[in-house]
């Protein structure tokens, strides 16, 4: 039997190959002719279609190199030879608007251009193409004259058309205003050039912040002066020099004014500082029984006997299902049950919880693994919390914090992972402080830094938790199992810089 074999398959014979190549013969011919066809002529010069396309990279290059060099002086050169940031955006700024403009003028006539032709062109051009750009025009010079003048710097805080917020950018056409809500302000360069910029940091941050304050009729006006500058005196962003000043304006139709006059050297954070004072000066006033007024009108009754009817209303509604008012305790009740929080005043409360935020757990919920690390101080208001210490063999209830209580102190001082887990025994509500907060809290109270080390020491299983991890960190020494309640407290004075004088206080 004789197998019968197929020939190999034969390549496209030498007729197709010739057809081919005339097909891309005729492609090239027509592609040249296409791109190299005169479109119009400048000057001496035919601009087509090929001349444009070379035209663009080139000017593009330009422009991107123009860019590379505001990049570099910013951020690189002028950086290292220590110019400031307002003076390396304007030489940046002027140094790439130099390159790019040579580098046009280079790239056209590289091109063959003539710019006289084409200045005559753009001259016949000029009288309606200025009536269209008059307004970028004038964005132009005054982006020119804020660099040349130098009064308003990248960095700057100003106040402008009832916005304030920082210079994030001057650019020849506009400049880039960072509100306080971080959105970015575009303003024309010519609207900063024509109307009133107030600039806070022309030669410092400093400024007088003035607090308006009003006391009913009757009130001692020595005494409101004193609980004013008081209160100036608690509010730690306050300068004592110049002096706080509590100016009394004059009598009001309700109301005796007074405008308290501070100066501080964050003008940038005014709103917070008014918010502080506003606290400050409340509190004070109703602990030095000043009250605040309410306007008063005498009113006259035609038909007295509405009124009956108008009170019998009220008490119908008052029985309307729905109305009932909300008695579950506040967060100031809640924080005041933990025994760290319990002598500390309104007003300390107040800071406290600013600091923290509320963390609701469902029953059976882990807040936070065992050997995992959590930034925290956590204070239980509401609810229970187990420590659950497990390997591979068993798994330990430790601890339960219960309401009042607080835990993960010791994890966040040291920066070390917590050796349970905690997880929800009922459903809970906890009150979370930050690391930094945290700090914060024990370098203003340092009280509190005594009864944490107190409250530690009754701890002794959790020490026991901690003990080797605290020895391979070389923190931990066998003298002091011996006396935990004295090491905690020397760990946290060493932290924080806490005195022992300071801390019994």
């Amino acid at each position: 039997m004789i197998a019968q074999i197929n020939p190999p398959p034969q390549g496209p014979g030498p007729q197709a190959i010739a057809n081919v190549l005339e097909q891309w013969h005729f492609l090239n011919i027509w592609l040249f002719e296409t791109l190299n066809a005169p479109i119009f002529k400048l000057g001496t010069e035919s601009i087509t279609l090929w001349w444009i396309i070379q035209a663009c990279f080139l000017l593009l290059l330009v422009g991107v190199f123009a860019k590379a060099t505001k990049q570099f002086l910013k951020k690189f050169l002028l950086l290292k030879l220590r110019f400031s940031e307002g003076n390396r955006e304007v030489i940046g700024t002027l140094t790439s608007l130099g390159v790019a403009v040579l580098g046009f003028i280079v790239v056209l006539q590289a091109m063959g251009l003539e710019l006289a032709s084409f200045a005559v062109i753009m001259g016949g051009l000029g009288i309606g193409i200025g009536f269209g750009l008059q307004e970028l025009t004038r964005n132009l010079v005054s982006g020119l004259t804020i660099f040349g003048e130098n009064k308003l710097k990248v960095g700057d805080l100003i106040e402008f058309n009832n916005h304030i917020g920082y210079i994030k950018e001057i650019s020849i056409r506009s400049t880039i205003i960072r509100t306080f809500r971080g959105s970015d302000l575009v303003v024309p360069n010519t609207d900063l050039t024509s109307n009133l910029v107030v600039n806070w940091n022309y030669e410092n941050c400093s400024g007088r912040l003035e607090v308006p304050v009003s006391v009913e009729y009757g009130s001692d006006l020595v005494l409101v002066t004193e609980v004013l500058l008081e209160s100036a005196a608690m509010e730690k962003n306050i300068v004592s020099e110049p002096a706080p000043k509590a100016v009394f304006l004059g009598f009001g139709d309700n109301s005796l004014n007074f405008e308290l006059w501070v100066w501080t050297e964050r003008i940038d954070q005014r709103f917070l500082i008014f918010s502080s004072l506003n606290h400050i000066i409340q509190y004070n006033c109703r602990r030095r029984g000043i009250n605040m007024p309410f306007p008063q009108r005498d009113i006259w009754l035609r038909n007295p006997e509405s009124i009956s009817l108008a009170v019998s209303d009220q008490d119908n509604n008052a029985t309307v299902p729905g109305k009932e008012v909300d008695e579950s305790p506040t967060l100031t009740q809640l924080l005041k049950k933990n025994f760290c929080f319990q002598k500390l005043n309104d007003l300390e409360i107040r800071n406290v919880i600013e600091m923290g935020k509320r963390w609701h757990l469902q029953p059976g919920e882990i807040l936070i693994k065992q050997n995992q690390y959590h930034s925290y101080f956590c204070i239980v208001l509401t609810g229970a919390i187990d420590a659950i210490y497990e390997n591979e063999k068993i798994s330990n209830r430790i601890f339960t914090f219960k309401q009042g209580e607080f835990f993960g102190e010791l994890p966040l001082m040291l920066e070390i992972p917590y050796p349970t887990t905690m997880i929800a025994a009922e459903d809970s509500t906890l009150f979370l402080i930050g690391k930094d907060c945290f700090h914060i809290l024990l370098a203003n109270h340092p009280q509190l830094s005594n009864l944490v080390a107190e409250e530690l020491g009754k701890r002794q299983d959790a020490l026991q938790g901690y003990e080797q991890k605290l020895k391979e960190m070389g923190l931990l020494e066998e003298a002091d199992l011996k006396n935990p309640v004295e090491w905690i407290r020397q760990r946290i004075n060493k932290i924080f810089g806490v005195s022992q004088e300071s801390a019994y206080r």
